[in-house]
């Protein structure tokens, strides 16, 4: 554990690019070879290498924003360590204990919680449509963020830092499970039951999270977790459905120049809000309460 935590403490940007670059390349032969949906039988539009473009393009940004704020990152997790600021820093735990602990309230403040609120907040919707817009769901969507919601995720891992008193050594073994587990649950691809079910008690699998990118409400609302499935199940926001019956997308933006440009998705967090429609299932009542979450 102890030489585990050393070198995440001291990890190179060079190997923390190779996690990035190999899990896209290892999910993308998986999905290629194996793949949930056959996007281009449903759809002649379709192509895997220009739809990776316009996501790889938002992958980048995401890269500099994180890239050009880390140093406050580093500084957070110094100053908690110095001044014995936070939950990890009041306990005494082993080592491996302050893993799972520094882990799991990473996990909850750092990701749960803001993906939550951009549901919830119309403003921060309007940043987090950019990821929800996207129609084929695969490893690349994974990081497919308006710079504008990398700044306030970043904003938010930042607290989590604060909070939990987390050692840097933790914060970047967090960064690189939070990068994999997330390219693993967008992943185009379909786990056997056999395998989902134990598996998606400890980790957010494909299955669980693909529910949360159906393109309409309630199913958008539901399975926000990155790495653990704990809190969905823990605050009711845990969901299944059949992969048959899921269409990615939003029902706002369906139209192909939408999610399809650049241009267009860099600029939707400035248009106009627009109203979900909501499952055709629900009940007008419950389409007015539920029109007010994103």
């Amino acid at each position: 554990m102890e030489r585990l935590i050393q070198y995440f403490e001291t990890i190179p940007s060079s190997h923390r690019s190779l996690i990035l670059v190999g899990g896209i390349t290892f999910f993308w032969l998986v999905e290629s070879a194996v793949p949930l949906f056959q996007f281009g039988k449903a759809d002649a539009h379709y192509r895997k290498a220009g739809h990776a473009g316009i996501n790889l393009f938002f992958t980048l940004t995401t890269v500099a924003v994180n890239f050009v704020l880390a140093f406050i990152l580093l500084k957070t997790s110094d100053f908690v360590v110095a001044h014995q600021i936070g939950v990890l820093q009041w306990l005494s735990l082993p080592l491996w204990a302050q893993i799972v602990v520094g882990l799991l309230l990473l996990d909850l403040i750092g990701a749960w919680s803001i993906h939550w609120l951009q549901h919830h907040v119309k403003w921060m919707w309007r940043f987090h449509l950019i990821h929800h817009t996207d129609t084929y769901v695969d490893t690349t969507t994974a990081n497919r963020h308006h710079p504008g919601e990398s700044v306030f995720r970043f904003i938010f891992t930042t607290l989590a830092v604060l909070i939990a008193g987390t050692p840097i050594g933790v914060v970047m073994l967090y960064q690189a499970l939070s990068v994999l587990l997330s390219q693993f649950n967008h992943a185009n691809i379909h786990l056997p039951r056999w395998i989902d079910r134990p598996l998606n008690w400890f980790f957010v699998t494909p299955n669980m999270h693909h529910v949360h990118h159906h393109y309409v409400l309630p199913q958008t609302n539901t399975n926000y977790g990155n790495i653990f499935p704990f809190w969905d199940r823990l605050f009711g926001t845990y969901a299944e459905m059949a992969s048959k019956d899921l269409r990615y997308g939003v029902d706002t933006h369906l139209e192909r120049h939408e999610h399809s440009r650049i241009g267009n998705l860099l600029n939707i967090p400035f248009q106009p809000y627009r109203p979900p429609m909501g499952s055709p299932e629900t009940t007008t009542s419950s389409h007015a309460d539920i029109n007010e979450s994103p």
